[in-house]
């Protein structure tokens, strides 16, 4: 792809603590948020980025697993100390950390990846699926200028209006709804089962906003694949950016192992395996090969 990174995305840049749970606690069914204190991580963070943690003292499973920064909290001072995390229980790693109280110790290494530009626009819609909605919060918070992020801290100008369409197999897995409504988000609800909000996919009130007006939208996705690729195409229907956050797995987070690798445009059309890690997680929707 044309230009290079620069260096505060490359993993060099991350530093590497060991610190203890704070709270560790459900939002959703099978879904659970956890609270770390680390301040000289948590300043660095810009939205969109993730951490790799791993459990202390425990071989099984051995290496660390990528969570994406849910949420960054200041301290009376205003200084960012507090993260959170989001995480979906499906496998040994997350059945291990759900039952984790707090004092566990966790590795941690971050902040990691590229996160999301200031998206300057005047109306800016996220469209979540699953647990796609861990990257909105802080991304949130900062365009609506209710908190500034990294280091130095990065300057993004105001908006007055953000959207979250936010879908779901079923209401019971939608976690986090209230954290985002608390900052005056219009959140549009969608759920496969329609147990809550509109009956369908979450891509179908995207959809139905950028009938209504695309003009001046923006638009940043996160979820599956499936999801991310209509949004996309939904997205470049109306002539609208649109980002997106992959979630392909990754072993290292670092870029060395090469086994989270993505299919990436450049801008002549020719494609080729960039490093979710390090070139991503967040990509121009347009660059991404979704074959």
């Amino acid at each position: 792809m044309g230009s290079r990174l620069h260096a505060p995305y490359y993993a060099d840049a991350a530093m590497q603590r060991d610190v203890a749970i704070v709270e560790n606690v459900a939002v959703a069914t099978d879904t659970y948020r956890v609270r770390l204190h680390c301040t000289e991580i948590a300043e660095r963070v810009i939205p969109g980025q993730f951490l790799m943690v791993r459990i202390a003292d425990c071989n099984d499973p051995l290496i660390g697993r990528a969570l994406a920064v849910y949420n960054v909290l200041p301290d009376s001072s205003g200084c960012s100390t507090v993260i959170d995390l989001i995480y979906h229980v499906k496998g040994k790693f997350t059945t291990y950390l759900k039952r984790s109280p707090p004092g566990q110790q966790l590795g941690v290494w971050g902040p990691l990846g590229n996160g999301f530009p200031p998206l300057e626009c005047q109306h800016l819609i996220m469209v979540a699926g699953g647990v796609g909605q861990t990257p909105f919060l802080t991304l949130a918070r900062e365009h609506l200028g209710l908190q500034q992020f990294g280091s130095p801290p990065r300057h993004v100008r105001p908006l007055s209006r953000v959207t979250l369409c936010f879908g779901a197999e079923s209401e019971k897995f939608l976690g986090g709804v209230e954290d985002f409504r608390r900052l005056g988000i219009d959140v549009r609800l969608a759920t496969i089962d329609g147990s809550t909000g509109h009956h369908g996919p979450v891509t179908e009130l995207l959809a139905h906003e950028l009938d209504k007006n695309a003009r001046g939208v923006k638009v940043a996705s996160c979820g599956p694949a499936a999801m991310m690729k209509e949004s996309a195409r939904i997205a470049a229907n109306s002539r609208v950016p649109c980002y997106v956050s992959l979630e392909t797995p990754m072993a290292c987070g670092i870029g060395i192992c090469f086994t989270c690798v993505a299919k990436i445009r450049d801008t002549a059309g020719h494609w080729d395996y960039k490093r979710t890690c390090v070139e991503g997680p967040v990509f121009d929707a347009t660059r991404v090969s979704w074959d």
